[in-house]
């Protein structure tokens, strides 16, 4: 965030680098007062907190992390997809359009695939959903590809909601909170050095963006999808977010041509900070309640209590993606139990490792560990790599570092023979 300019001294106490004047101390000999309501002594830690809040966005290492995993996520299941595209969202689907449209009309579903109908209509979203995800991944021009990316998320998987399973139910939720972070201030094409933050390009992409909004706001195919209310709470509809989030992009490259050393430039820095911070909170939360949730829920079923839960979906052909690994899996009872077990105590008692650190690292590294397992040996890929990118906002920024600097000195340095000396 841009600094505010320091005020001139005033008769009544020195001011601090940060403008607000420091109160005269007591006289000499008097002692110090005891601190109070109001009194430095209590207001300082609320204005340092106030001040990691507003000046800077936390958690930026973390932000990327699970924007690169999703957008990986969403590519990966895309591409893997994309010979079944037309049975599962397009017009072989045993979800018919006219099924599709009469659900639609009673949850009021955001969508863009009725608008036109039509193959090409379908093939143009589809592989705008594969070009949104990739723009994701590698962090270019991320204010609008989140939005993109969040648009083909909801209309794919809202055409036939019949489809998903826990893991698309991760990257519906997480479309929506990408949106409002700064996930791309590292490990993205947005932060590389030299980078025109001012150019033409960015202007040209708002201006199409923003005819393209206009174009389906008023064009009248749009239906019911996008409307400024909603039938339920919160009674707002789509349209308020979009030209919200068009508009906020236009006044801040504004700001940024014009006064990028400006007070109004530094108090809508300010706001985004804030606003990237809330989301990023709504995300541990959103993590803590899924593995809360599905902890007590496995509390309450008698195949976990008696720890064979495990063993039945190694033995359905729905989850045997290797069956001869499934069977040597499930044949081992005592790991079957002990797995068991342990998966509903890991999960019961993942909010409350929060409070320690080393406890919460160890037990997420184990969950990780776990999810790339359920990946491999009940080929759950999406749900797996969709959770372990959720699991990524509580990674120490510490860890991350240090793997983004093996990665770089692998990709680098690593392979590189040394210069003679």
């Amino acid at each position: 965030m841009t600094e505010v300019s320091a005020q001139a001294p005033r008769a009544d106490g020195p001011v601090v680098p940060d403008g607000f004047p420091r109160q005269a101390g007591p006289p000499p000999g008097t002692g110090p007062e005891p601190a109070g309501p109001g009194r430095p002594g209590v207001a300082e830690p609320v204005r340092r907190a106030v001040r990691a809040f507003t000046g800077r966005a936390l958690g930026r290492h973390q932000a990327a992390v699970v924007r690169i995993g999703f957008g990986l996520v969403w590519l990966a299941h895309l591409l893997r997809e994309w010979p079944h595209r037309r049975v599962l969202y397009g017009d072989r689907s045993p979800w018919s359009t006219e099924l599709a449209d009469r659900l639609l009309s009673d949850n009021g579903a955001f969508t863009v695939l009725p608008w036109f109908g039509g193959r090409l209509w379908f093939e143009l979203v589809y592989h705008l959903a594969v070009l949104a995800a990739l723009a994701v991944l590698l962090g270019w021009r991320t204010r609008a590809s989140t939005v993109l990316f969040l648009v083909t998320v909801l209309s794919l998987q809202n055409r036939d909601v019949f489809l998903g399973d826990g893991g698309d139910n991760v990257v519906h939720l997480m479309a929506v909170y990408l949106v409002f972070t700064r996930c791309a201030e590292v490990w993205s094409l947005d932060a590389r050095p030299g980078r025109a933050r001012t150019g033409p390009s960015g202007v040209v992409l708002w201006a199409v963006l923003g005819a393209v909004l206009a174009a389906c706001q008023y064009g009248g195919f749009a239906g019911g999808s996008l409307t400024w209310t909603g039938r339920t709470f919160p009674y707002v509809g789509w349209s308020p977010l979009f030209w919200g989030l068009w508009a906020v992009a236009g006044l801040w490259w504004l700001l940024g041509r014009l006064r990028p050393d400006g007070e109004p430039r530094a108090v809508l820095d300010a706001l985004a900070n804030m606003v990237h911070n809330c989301a990023m909170l709504v995300i541990a939360v959103e993590v803590v309640l899924i593995y809360a949730t599905a902890g007590w829920y496995k509390v309450q079923g008698s195949r976990w209590q008696d720890g064979t839960a495990l063993y039945y979906p190694l033995h359905l052909d729905y989850f045997t993606p290797w069956p001869g690994l499934s069977a040597l899996v499930g044949s081992m009872l005592l790991p079957v139990f002990l797995i068991s077990y342990g998966t509903v105590i890991a999960q019961v008692a993942f909010p409350f490792t929060l409070l320690d650190r080393r406890v919460k690292n160890a037990l997420l590294a184990v969950m990780m560990l776990e999810h790339a397992g359920i990946a491999v040996v009940l080929g759950l890929p999406v749900f797996s790599l969709a959770m372990i990118a959720a699991d990524a906002v509580f990674l120490p920024t510490g860890a991350l570092l240090w793997a983004a600097a093996r990665l770089g000195r692998v990709r680098g340095g690593g392979f590189r023979r040394r210069p003679a000396p």
